[in-house]
């Protein structure tokens, strides 16, 4: 959601504070944002800049109105929340000699707001934000790091909050309560920001700020105390990628090189996980082992894409382990009193780590008694770090709002939980399962090779742009794979489109097919799983005999569909359960392809945010 940056350096006025911040919201425009503004501290006093629309806007004021000097800034992007996308409602927010940028949601602002305008404030925007403005300016008696405590002790919500005074010029503020925070830890200086590609292009050393803590930066320190008051501790880890990896590379969007990075995001997930016998060594699971053999039942929670990979991991520890699996939307998870306990594990999907609906069940499933296994793209972050184990992906920083690489790093992530698990339960023999991981290790050259034939696929999505509405049809471990091509569609191009499981056609969805209807089907290998097979290839017969326009993903060598299909699209023969990996890679060129020839932004689509950090 909402991006932050703050930088404190030397005491001298330069150019140098709102460089990092507007370079840094430059990295974090992947979040997703409608407003972007800057406040910098001078020897004068507070100077603040903030428009609505793209941070261009912001960058094309600040041209003709620059800045004063200062040594310290906060700058912030804005998705809105409580108000508009405006001027006004753009953040920083103003008190007097006082400057706040906010991420999150504080879900007492009304009450807070009647208090303070029955005191006699005056509001300028329609925020939650600028009430804690209001309150920290109130609560200034010469030390801001005691005032932000003072504040945050009477906030209810989700909230990253940063603060400047004019009259503190070399500090800045920051407190977390369920929502991002992390500290770059640089010579002469210090950041924070919301991810650590705010800071990457000046430093990699960072600190994991924990639940309910407020840091306050200097030049030459970083101080961590508790909500409470009490001194509080953060974890320094080093970040393993650099400011390139934030950048296109010569691809026309982020998104397409995301797709591009997907044989090696799939290959570094995989890396390191056998010992010299071929053993599954999971050393971040910190579940006892004792646990992982009792446990009668797996409820994955995630939201989106990552709840789709999860829907492919059901099909795969099912089969693999012989332990019943369920797939859970994580905002509907703790509503609806779901059984878990101690023999239940939990296995919260995100890419972000800081998804606010995941994180919530999460909680709720561990005040339940059940052990939660995290499976996270982003080191440090919230859900991992509240989880009692982690398996990391390591897809890199993924800056397009619609998920690519991070779902088949996540799918790859969760076929070696599966395969785990069934070692240590003993369901599938050593053998058997060397075989598995050998066919897995194969994934990432066949992923390459979807991607040597894409221009295939570019050229078809070209010609299509004027669609209104596409079906995507699979069964078993394809129907995952249509429901994630369906919201491609829906999340870059804005058209309308519907994933069904197969055999469900003739239960209702085969009434939206008529003349011309674009129709993708996902079709199963007939290699050892023939009957799925042939089922399939009815339901192309049976939406091309009502005029669909059939676009058939089929593996190498797969003849029975081509009488059927309009289009076929290839992909490498791969087993059954595995084949997702590659499935889903035409259906995420054709989405991008399709978007942008309609002179779509296919990294920033509107409405939507990278990372949702509220219920």
């Amino acid at each position: 959601m909402c991006g932050i940056v703050g930088y404190v350096g030397r005491s001298q006025a330069s150019q140098r504070p709102l460089e990092v911040v507007l370079s840094g919201l430059g990295r974090l425009e992947y979040r997703g944002y409608d407003s972007a503004g800057v406040a910098v501290v001078c020897p004068d006093g507070l100077v603040t800049a903030k428009r609505a629309g793209k941070l261009t806007n912001l960058l094309d004021d600040l041209a003709e109105h620059p800045l004063t000097p200062g040594s310290a800034a906060i700058g912030h992007t804005r998705w809105a929340t409580h108000g508009g996308p405006t001027d006004g409602n753009a953040h920083p927010h103003r008190v007097g000699g006082l400057a706040v940028i906010h991420n999150g949601i504080i879900e007492n602002f009304a009450t807070l707001k009647a208090e303070l305008l029955a005191d006699g404030a005056e509001f300028l925007s329609d925020t939650d934000t600028e009430v804690v403005a209001h309150l920290l300016a109130r609560a200034y008696e010469g030390d801001l790091t005691e005032a932000m405590r003072a504040v945050v002790a009477r906030l209810e919500g989700a909230f990253t909050l940063l603060a400047v005074h004019e009259d503190a010029p070399g500090r800045v503020v920051g407190a977390r309560r369920n929502s991002p925070l992390v500290v770059g830890l640089g010579e002469g200086e210090n950041f924070l920001g919301s991810d650590v590609a705010a800071f990457i292009a000046s430093t990699k050393e960072a600190l994991e700020l924990g639940q309910d803590q407020i840091v306050t930066i200097t030049a030459d320190s970083v101080d961590v105390i508790g909500f409470d008051g009490e001194p509080a501790t953060a974890t320094a880890y080093t970040v393993d990628w650099d400011a390139t990896a934030a950048v296109k590379g010569g691809f026309a969007s982020f998104m397409d090189k995301e797709i591009h990075d997907q044989p090696k995001a799939v290959a570094d997930t995989l890396l390191g996980r056998t010992d010299p016998r071929g053993a599954l060594v999971l050393d971040e699971l910190r579940i006892p082992e004792a646990t992982l053999r009792s446990i009668d039942k797996i409820i994955v929670i995630a939201c989106g894409t990552a709840a789709y990979s999860g829907h492919v991991a059901k099909y795969a520890i099912e089969h693999w382990c012989r332990i019943p699996v369920e797939v859970e939307l994580a905002h509907e998870f703790r509503y609806r009193d779901p059984i878990v306990g101690p023999r239940t594990l939990v296995v919260a999907i995100s890419q972000s780590g800081e998804t606010m609906d995941t994180l919530m069940a999460v909680r709720h499933a561990r005040e339940q008694g059940a052990s939660v296994l995290a499976i996270c793209n982003t080191h440090g972050s919230t859900i991992p770090r509240e989880s009692d184990a982690v398996l990391y992906t390591h897809a890199g920083p993924e800056v397009a709002v619609a998920s690519t690489k991070a779902f088949l790093a996540q799918v790859a992530a969760c076929y070696l939980l599966g395969l785990y698990l069934a070692q240590l339960r003993g369901t599938k023999f050593p053998d058997e399962l060397r075989e598995i991981l050998e066919d897995l290790h194969a994934l990432p050259d066949k992923i390459q090779r979807v991607l040597d034939d894409e221009e295939a696929v570019r050229h078809v999505a070209q010609k299509m742009a004027d669609e209104e509405s596409f079906l995507f049809l699979g069964r078993h471990v394809g129907y995952p794979v249509a429901l994630e091509g369906a919201l491609k569609l829906k999340e870059i191009a804005y058209i309308h489109a519907e994933g069904f499981a197969a055999g469900e056609l003739k239960h209702g969805p085969i009434a939206l097919v008529d003349e011309g209807q674009p129709v993708f089907v996902i079709v199963p290998s007939p290699r050892g799983r023939d009957q799925l097979h042939a089922k399939v290839v009815s339901n192309i017969q049976e939406v091309r005999a009502r005029g669909a326009r059939t676009l058939v993903i089929a593996e190498d060598g797969d003849e029975a569909v081509v009488p059927y299909a309009d289009v076929v699209f290839r992909v490498p023969q791969t087993p059954s359960l595995l084949a997702p990996l590659v499935a889903v890679v035409p259906l995420q060129i054709f989405a991008c392809a399709l978007a942008t020839a309609k002179g779509l932004d296919v990294d920033q689509p509107r409405n939507l945010a990278k990372s949702v950090t509220v219920e």
